[in-house]
């Protein structure tokens, strides 16, 4: 589903250049659990904006869905952020005095869906990240933290996406609730079946996937299956 040839990156201030990625190669599968790990400063969240269609390679091409994504106009990346990529971020980025069925329907609003199979869509996914009917009419701001990230990733999910990529979901959350998010993920890529990546540069965050790539100094050091 995802391959990257060679890609590279860099970024220029004045006559400084700095390669954040290179030469950087691998295939993900549809259906898999995926972390990509390396410390801060190793080339991760490039490689992450790249896969986001937030950004493009320098050289390089980059596959989804069988459709090279290097070669797309800013338009054009933004029509595969809309139907083929769920976000799932740090910060959660909800409306806080909004409702978290709200919160969930918004990506429909936006892509044109009627005002029924929005609210049907969203149900679904709600209840998929794992959270009851009783919760689809709170604010967002009545929630606990974990609860929040699960209405981000059921808002990641409302679209039926080719992708969720997931940067850093369980940093802004405790140890013991960042375990149940976790586990959400870990159930939407078993039963679902949902192509899932997540970037991590911690160890317990990575080991739940099944398979981890490691990125250092903008190259892949490590490629190997986690269970």
């Amino acid at each position: 589903m995802i391959e990257c040839q060679n890609i590279t990156k860099t970024y220029k201030t004045g006559e400084v250049e700095f390669n954040a990625l290179e030469g950087v190669s691998f295939k993900i599968e549809r259906g898999e659990f995926v972390a990509i790990m390396g410390p801060s400063g190793s080339g991760k969240s490039t490689l992450m904006h790249i896969l986001g269609a937030l950004d493009t390679p320098t050289t390089g091409q980059y596959f989804l869905d069988g459709q090279n994504i290097s070669l797309l106009s800013d338009d054009e990346l933004a029509e595969i952020r809309k139907n083929k990529i769920g976000f799932v971020f740090q910060a959660f980025n909800l409306l806080a005095r909004t409702s978290v069925l709200r919160n969930t329907v918004l990506p429909l609003v936006y892509a044109g869906i009627n005002k029924n199979e929005r609210a049907l869509r969203a149900e679904i996914a709600l209840k998929a990240a794992g959270l009851d009917e009783v919760h689809f009419n709170h604010l967002s701001n009545q929630l606990s933290g974990g609860q929040i990230q699960r209405v981000a990733i059921a808002r990641a999910l409302v679209n039926n996406p080719s992708l969720i990529l997931a940067d850093e979901p369980t940093g802004n959350l405790d140890s013991k609730t960042g375990e149940i998010v976790l586990k959400t993920f870990e159930k939407l890529n078993r039963e679902e079946g949902r192509t899932i990546i997540l970037i991590t540069h911690e160890h317990d965050v990575a080991r739940h996937t099944r398979r981890i790539i490691h990125i250092k100094d903008g190259k892949i050091e490590d490629d190997s299956n986690n269970q």
